[in-house]
């Protein structure tokens, strides 16, 4: 997730992750996952190397055995039968935005409100993203909105006082843009 402020600018970026696994194997295995972990070198006496990463917010399926992890950062368990999610985490990380998102807000008169949204996909051309969720925020006292999305869908979400607009399919290095107003 990377919030835009108004300028453009990266207000706070972070990586919010999961492992999944798919154990087919027979028998009980003692399975093993190492992780490019900050923390592992560190507690091995070693500078971490460059591309090592500092992950927060780790939370473990209940297979796996946490004093090991704690004690020498190693992912040790033995899997259950069939999918499950071994791990999710966050990672604190300054990241170049997947996508740019350009909002034009157009007041064509005291009691309407227009959005313009275009948003540029950032990566490479060959990659695609799935289920993509772009929230704009709109004012609290806004009524009976409507989209104009040729590209995904689109909905009002007053909780967050946003605009919702997902795109199921967003290819690298595309462009895609949607029409919103309402009034207030």
């Amino acid at each position: 997730m990377v919030p835009i402020g108004p300028a453009n600018n990266i207000v706070r970026s972070e990586i919010i992750g999961v492992v999944n696994a798919d154990c087919q194997l027979s028998g009980m295995p003692d399975l093993k996952l190492g992780l490019n972990d900050k923390a592992y070198y560190e507690a091995q006496g070693r500078t971490s190397k460059n591309k090592a990463v500092e992950f927060n917010d780790i939370k473990f399926h209940q297979c796996v055995r946490l004093g090991r992890f704690e004690n020498e950062r190693l992912v040790t368990f033995i899997p259950p039968d069939g999918k499950f999610e071994l791990m999710s985490y966050r990672l604190d990380i300054r990241v170049k935005p997947l996508f740019t998102v350009d909002v034009i807000v157009e007041s064509p008169s005291n009691t309407r409100i227009r959005f313009v949204i275009k948003v540029k996909s950032n990566y490479k051309e060959k990659s695609i993203a799935n289920n993509v969720d772009i929230y704009v925020p709109v004012p609290e006292d806004v009524e009976s909105p409507s989209f104009n999305t040729p590209t995904g869908s689109a909905v009002y979400v007053p909780e967050h006082n946003a605009l919702k607009w997902t795109v199921k399919q967003f290819a690298g290095h595309k462009y895609a843009s949607a029409d919103a107003g309402s009034t207030s």
